[in-house]
């Protein structure tokens, strides 16, 4: 029984991770490496991950510098960011891909807070199948009823403790979101 409590407890610690990388994409007007995750480069014919091609670094608040560590890829490296559709025009000095992350407007907030209250809303699912799970893996051992009834409670214990922290996770990314 422990040994599904401890199951379940992992599976909700991953979940939270989870629903943090995807907040993290949900960019606030700020400038984050994070947003060119995922972009692939085309690089002599072979689809390269962006960072394996370049430094990226935040010299402002809202601006990126991808530094390239071969120039010839310059090119390349704008088409791909350009063509991945993150909202965000790269410019390029020769050297080095700039891009200038724009301010977001009152409406782009609200759509961006609607878009994190869903990925939330994905996390307590997440959540609620984990502790259906265990309820049944629980079930599944014929315990006592009284002992099988202490153990499910456990497990709506470590559900509502995660579904507080996703709360105060939401919050956090609201606020950040909705600050100017």
């Amino acid at each position: 029984m422990e040994e599904i409590i401890q199951n379940t407890e992992e599976k909700m610690l991953l979940s939270i991770e989870a629903l943090e990388n995807k907040f993290t994409n949900v960019r606030a007007g700020r400038a984050n490496p994070k947003m060119l995750e995922g972009i692939m480069v085309e690089y002599y014919g072979t689809p390269t991950p962006l960072k394996s091609l370049a430094n990226i670094s935040v010299p402002e608040a809202r601006q990126l510098s991808i530094k390239p560590f071969d120039k010839s890829c310059l090119g390349s490296i704008e088409k791909a960011i350009f063509e991945a559709n993150l909202g965000v025009t790269p410019n390029n000095n020769g050297e080095v891909v700039f891009i200038v992350i724009p301010e977001l407007t009152e409406d782009r907030r609200k759509e961006l807070v609607k878009q994190v209250k869903a990925i939330a809303e994905e996390g307590k699912i997440a959540l609620r199948n984990i502790r259906q799970e265990a309820n049944k893996a629980i079930e599944a051992l014929e315990l006592p009823e009284d002992e099988e009834k202490r153990a499910s409670e456990r497990v709506q214990e470590l559900i509502n403790e995660y579904n507080k922290i996703i709360d105060e996770k939401l919050k956090e990314k609201e606020k950040d979101l909705m600050t100017i």
